[in-house]
């Protein structure tokens, strides 16, 4: 087997848990364990999340749910989008809690558990600002009404999502929650009984003293990472995921010498380069050297030099005496040293979620 691959910790996703349910309390945790637990594997992180105390698993995807429902969890599952029409039948085989925000997806929902033969908890999204699903505030009460209309479904949940919480100093949390209440009042006000509500993500859960209601849903704090840099230094949370390879070939490049697709390194002086097992096809950008992407061997910072290929990539370890069978770690710690995916995320102009969730799946995943 190719040396390279991800080491999950699922002592730190027990301990991540722990963290946000005592900042959330008394509302639940929602653990959100969409795109494969953002590429640390959705089993294995649903069951260390709950076993830690998360009430309930999201996904974003009926399949996802799926596969959570055939490995053995039984908690509820809340489906973050509203499905298909036609996905309504699997959504009640395997008892899962779908997102609702149209009228046709309600009714799509009231036909597949009418043909199942029970009750279906249904959760109502409105759309308070971050424009991308759910239902426009102006017409929650006519789609909660619809709702209960219909014997099959139960109004169980009313949700929101915020688009600006990774800023604590944004005000538009603060004005999407104002929309979000003004619904609520509505509701209320005209006898509906909402048993959740939820609108705080990981950023609100951590940061506000408003808007936990009665469930929070934790994705990226889940895994150990801080929603934005701003808020790296505020929390406890320990990172899930180390990514590691080994040195699979050393050599002395001199002076002058090139290396890589279109040459665009250059030696300016004798060093040791060490090539390694991962490459784009892994996760790792091709552009990594020209942003100055690092690695650790032997306890130190190393440049990836020269395009990152498919399957390899080379390092520059200056007068280093590495061999074949050192150890490389490009997410996580080496002795005194440390390289966060908030680095990588930072050198290549995105967020430490598309770092985590690009880990591709020929990259194994070892959870201890």
């Amino acid at each position: 087997m190719r040396p390279t691959w991800a080491d999950i910790d699922l002592g730190a996703v027990a301990h991540n848990v722990e963290l946000l349910k005592a900042a959330a309390a008394p509302a639940v945790v929602c653990a959100v364990v969409k795109a494969d637990g953002y590429g640390h594997g959705a089993v294995p992180i649903g069951r260390a999340a709950v076993e830690a105390g998360a009430e309930w698993l999201g996904v974003a995807l009926v399949e996802e749910g799926r596969i959570l429902r055939e490995s053995g969890i039984r908690c509820p599952i809340l489906v973050l989008s509203e499905p298909r029409p036609l996905e309504m039948v699997e959504v009640v085989a395997y008892d899962l809690t779908p997102t609702v925000y149209s009228g046709e997806g309600l009714a799509a929902a009231a036909a597949a558990a009418n043909q199942g033969g029970h009750c279906l908890d249904v959760h109502l999204k409105i759309d308070t600002g971050m424009g991308r699903v759910g239902a426009q505030p102006a017409d929650a009460t006519a789609l909660a009404a619809a709702i209960v209309d219909k014997e099959a479904l139960n109004l169980q949940g009313v949700w929101t999502h915020c688009a600006m919480a990774d800023d604590p100093a944004d005000p538009y949390t603060n004005v999407q929650l104002d929309t979000y209440d003004g619904v609520l009042a509505e509701l209320a006000g005209a006898g509906f009984d909402i048993a959740l509500r939820h609108a705080a993500n990981s950023a609100v859960t951590l940061t506000s003293a408003r808007g936990r209601y009665d469930m929070v849903r934790c994705g990226i704090a889940t895994y150990g990472l801080a929603p934005s840099p701003a808020l790296a230094a505020t929390t406890d949370l320990r990172a899930v995921l180390r990514l590691r390879s080994q040195v699979s070939f050393a050599k002395r490049l001199l002076a002058g010498e090139r290396i890589s697709y279109g040459l665009a390194w250059q030696a300016d002086r004798d060093t040791n380069i060490a090539t390694v097992p991962i490459g784009y096809a892994d996760g790792i950008r091709r552009r990594s050297a020209a942003v100055g992407g690092e690695v650790l061997i032997r306890g130190s910072r190393h440049p990836i030099v020269g395009a990152v290929t498919m399957d390899q990539l080379m390092v520059d370890c200056g007068d280093e005496p590495v061999v074949a069978g050192d150890e490389v770690v490009l997410i996580g710690h080496q002795g005194d040293h440390v390289i966060p995916a908030d680095e990588w995320a930072e050198r290549l102009d995105t967020i430490s979620y598309e770092i985590v969730c690009d880990i591709a799946s020929r990259v194994s995943r070892r959870y201890i």
